[in-house]
């Protein structure tokens, strides 16, 4: 542990040494010391030094106007080469002797585990080919870093692995270094924020750079490793067809609340997507030309191409033009309607039959060595990726499709359906969609927001089946909301099951998620039309804005055990969906202890996820880290299905209902009922300042309105800019406080140990009091909070400190995260960068709120600097 701590250090002083020399030669020396009397100062300051922090205050407070966007930007830069040193620490090299990362062998022991159960190789084979897990990846605001500096990023991350080699000369060693103090150069000559807003096609893009740079090379190295593992442990191999994981996306898809994703962007970012897809493989199939030239084929191969002195080429030829058909054609297609020639691919079949070809002759022919290279990798990429790279999601609001179908039912003459009763919609939608007729005649001309609704319809029914994802109905609460989206679907010609998912968020909905499930799958008709699993979406992020995430935890928890008993009732199949964000207060965390948490028979071979904003980058921005997490979701998610987790004692389930019922009462108490709690938000957290910036291309509210206006995000970005972070702990405090005081300290410690959901919970929760900071909290109500209002403030302070007092309590240790050195160290580090930022925000929200500047005005962009600064430093923030 030491000798990773040092070589950490010995990283991060590199690279802000570098960092350092490039301010100088722009800015001068005095600049320079400047900064560093300000680290100096916030290192003391933390230290207990009064002196020290009052040098911090007196420094900033001294700073000019010119200077106060290069100082944040200084801040902000250090601590994304931080990042970047730390997270090249977990995928560094080891030697010979040194362990390997969890991540790396965590299949590997698992698989041994299994068997040491009982688990026969078959079995374990015959599950691990047949594990289902699909990422969703989503554009969120709080990453807000442009991509051309996460390329920057990227590369310096891949000269820190170039230095990582014990015998590089003095030379070589040098090299590695200018290239380093280049790229840092680079970024520092590089504005780091965006000037306007991305749109939402911009947003597809940057998740498509994801898979380009990252993920293309993860997956088949992520296979390879996971077929030996499975050869090791049971010698079977992983068939090569399967794809345990795959990718899906609402980038481009997400309509809930936004305006600017309509019809045409959804289309634009499904050809996109079909034109990186096509040209990702012409690389691969250009290489594959290259490397095939061998004579000697199996008749089926050479049944196919005819007389050729090179099959291998002859046939990869074949594909490389359909290929460049199809990315011709949809590059074409972005800017008209163009027909699709014969020659362009449309069936994943047509890319993997010819690459299997070759594989199979190959082995054949006793060349299998050569099979099992760059050709093995490509077919991997085309079972994972296929033609369309990922599968776009669609959601929109429940409301929506309401009042398209009170529109349409309006129109002919048979009521408003908004008005009805839901017995009511149910007949009115099953009749109809039993119906061949069409609903509407062609002559009709709906409103423009119904007519939008219809086009996307029909932007799904153009589309190839494997081209999409699942349709997604937030705020769902009863079975018309899914069949409204069936109706709407058949209507616009959609002739081929698509899965249609409610998604329940609120606590109200996920307590009446089961009951709604049943009586879904008890209506006449509708199971004919499912094919596949039921999907559901639980949301973790309006439910714990709603309740707190005490309740908001026991709610999705209770939804899940409801879902699949009534699931298993039906005899079908279930898939749920999990909303999850970056942070604990929307359902944040290690993936893998997560999975492991949820309630028994709720993950049995599939899993399906979010992965939004800023995490994207930090899990799956280097090909190294994303083959990591990547193994760390199928081992859990085995392991899962393998072997569940207990279900609760019934004490363990009476003590978490007390729990929820009194967490919920607390949380409410402060952010419904007290009467300045809206104000003081407003004044205490860049919450008015972060809607104007342009952090991404949806709205920061779906109306206007309170806190229950704001989307879950900025709700929890606001509070985690000022480390209070009120959503994730609000209400724990009580909850945890008042079973203490019931006598229930015992109970509570058994529910630790052996309860998974629990533990887990009490986990995410000190793990984010550990990165609240109360003293941080108090300089923003210093400099921003009327004196009114200040009480309330202290107040919450105060119930921050009792929800840490009750954690350590109840973990048995005298400081937080004493179990996690390694985090707690990368926190307390990471403050003392942090804290200039933080004081600097607050002067900047103070200055900006006098001056209401254009957003591309200097101090405008400083702020904007320290909001990414301050989400670089603590990560996990949206």
């Amino acid at each position: 542990m030491a000798e990773i701590d040092a070589r950490l250090r010995e990283e991060v002083h590199l690279l802000g040494e570098l960092l350092g020399d490039t301010i100088r030669k722009q800015r001068g020396e005095a600049f320079v010391d400047k900064i560093e009397l300000i680290r100096q100062g916030a290192k003391a300051g933390r230290q207990g030094s009064a002196a020290g922090e009052q040098q911090l205050r007196d420094t900033l407070a001294g700073l000019a106007d010119d200077e106060l966007l290069p100082v944040a930007r200084a801040f902000n830069q250090f601590l994304n080469l931080a990042n970047i040193a730390e997270q090249y620490q977990h995928i560094r090299r080891r030697r010979p002797e040194e362990l390997q990362p969890f991540e790396n062998r965590v299949l590997e022991s698992l698989l041994q585990s299994l068997q040491a159960d009982g688990h026969s190789p078959e079995q374990l084979a015959r599950q691990l080919a047949r594990v289902d897990i699909e990422l969703v990846l989503t554009a969120h605001p709080t990453e807000v870093a442009r991509r051309t500096l996460i390329q920057k990023y990227d590369a310096i991350a891949a000269q820190l692995q170039a230095l990582d080699h014990a015998d590089l000369s003095a030379d070589e060693r040098e090299q590695v270094q200018l290239k380093l103090r280049r790229l840092i150069a680079e970024a520092w000559h590089t504005e780091e924020i965006r000037r306007s807003r991305p749109s939402p096609v911009d947003e597809a893009k940057w998740g498509f750079a994801v898979i380009e740079h990252s993920l293309w090379q993860a997956v088949p190295s992520f296979l390879r490793r996971t077929d030996q593992a499975l050869q090791a442990a049971t010698g079977l191999r992983l068939p090569l067809g399967a794809a345990p994981v795959r990718f899906a996306s609402w980038m481009g898809g997400d309509r809930d609340g936004n305006p600017n994703v309509t019809a045409e962007v959804s289309r634009q970012v499904l050809l996109l997507a079909r034109w990186m897809a096509a040209d990702l493989y012409l690389r691969d199939i250009d290489r594959l030309a290259a490397e095939l030239s061998m004579q000697q084929a199996s008749d089926e191969l050479r049944l196919r191409v005819g007389v050729h002195p090179e099959p291998y080429r002859a046939l990869l030829k074949q594909l490389r033009e359909r290929l460049r058909a199809t990315r011709a054609w949809a590059e074409a297609a972005l800017d008209a309607d163009v027909a699709a020639g014969a020659e362009v691919l449309h069936d994943n079949r047509e890319l993997l039959e010819p690459l299997e070809l070759c594989y199979h002759s190959l082995h054949t022919c006793g060349m299998g060595v050569i099979a099992e290279g760059a050709l093995l990798d490509c077919l991997r990429r085309a079972a994972c990726f296929g033609l369309f790279l990922v599968r776009l999601d669609i959601r929109q609001d429940a409301a929506r499709h309401a009042a398209a179908l009170s529109e349409i039912t309006d129109y002919l003459g048979l009521g408003h359906y908004q008005e009805w009763e839901e017995y009511r919609r149910c007949e009115f939608l099953l009749r109809e969609l039993d119906n061949r007729r069409p609903l509407l005649p062609s002559h009709h001309r709906p409103s423009a927001e119904t007519a939008e609704v219809l086009a996307t319809c029909r932007v799904i029914a153009e589309a190839p089946a494997a081209a999409l994802g699942s349709y997604v109905i937030s705020m769902a609460g009863a079975p018309s909301d899914v069949l409204a989206v069936q109706l709407l679907l058949k209507e616009a010609g959609v002739q081929r099951p698509m899965r249609v998912v409610p998604l329940f968020e609120t606590l109200a909905d996920l307590d009446n998620a089961g009951p709604a499930i049943d009586r879904l799958l008890g209506l006449h008709g509708y199971r004919a039309r499912l094919h596949g699993p039921q999907e559901v979406m639980i949301g973790y992020s309006d439910s714990a804005k709603d309740a707190g995430t005490t309740a908001a935890a026991w709610a999705q928890y209770r939804a899940q055990e409801s879902l699949v008993e009534v699931c298993r009732q039906h005899e079908v199949e279930l898939l749920l969906f999990h909303g999850r964000g970056g942070t604990v207060g929307r359902g944040g965390g290690p993936a893998h202890a997560a999975i492991l948490s949820q309630p028994p028979g709720s993950v049995a071979g599939r899993f399906r996820t979010t992965e939004q904003g800023e995490m994207i980058r930090f899990k799956f921005g280097l090909a190294d880290l994303a083959e990591q997490n990547l193994n760390l979701y199928l081992a859990a998610v085995l392991e899962a299905t393998l072997r569940p987790p207990p279900a609760p004692e019934p004490a363990w389930r009476a003590a978490m209902e007390r729990l929820a019922e009194e967490g919920v009462a607390a949380y409410r108490a402060v952010v419904r009922e007290h009467p300045q709690f809206v104000e003081y938000f407003r004044q205490a957290t860049p919450e008015q300042e972060l809607g104007r910036l342009p952090l991404g291309s949806r709205p920061a509210k779906r109306r206007a309105g309170g806190v229950e206006s704001l989307r879950a995000i900025p709700w929890i970005f606001a509070w985690t800019q000022t480390r209070l972070m009120l959503p994730a702990w609000l209400g724990w405090e009580c909850a945890l406080g008042n079973a203490v005081q019931r006598g229930e300290k015992a109970l509570l410690e058994e529910m630790r140990a052996h309860w998974p959901f629990f533990r887990t919970r009490i986990d995410m929760l000190e793990m984010v009091l550990a990165k609240a900071d109360s003293s941080i909290a108090s300089l923003y109500d210093e400099r921003l909070v009327e004196a009114g209002l200040r009480p309330l403030g202290a107040q919450l302070r105060d119930l921050l400190s009792q929800c840490s007092a009750i954690v350590l309590a109840l973990t048995g240790q005298s400081e937080l995260l004493t179990h996690s050195p390694q985090t707690r160290e990368a926190i307390t580090v990471r403050n003392i960068y942090l804290d200039p930022l933080h004081l600097l925000q607050a002067e900047l929200l103070a200055r900006s709120r006098q001056r209401q500047g254009p957003v591309d005005s200097p101090l405008e962009q400083a702020l904007l600097v320290s909001v990414a600064g301050i989400a670089a430093g603590l990560r996990n923030t949206g």
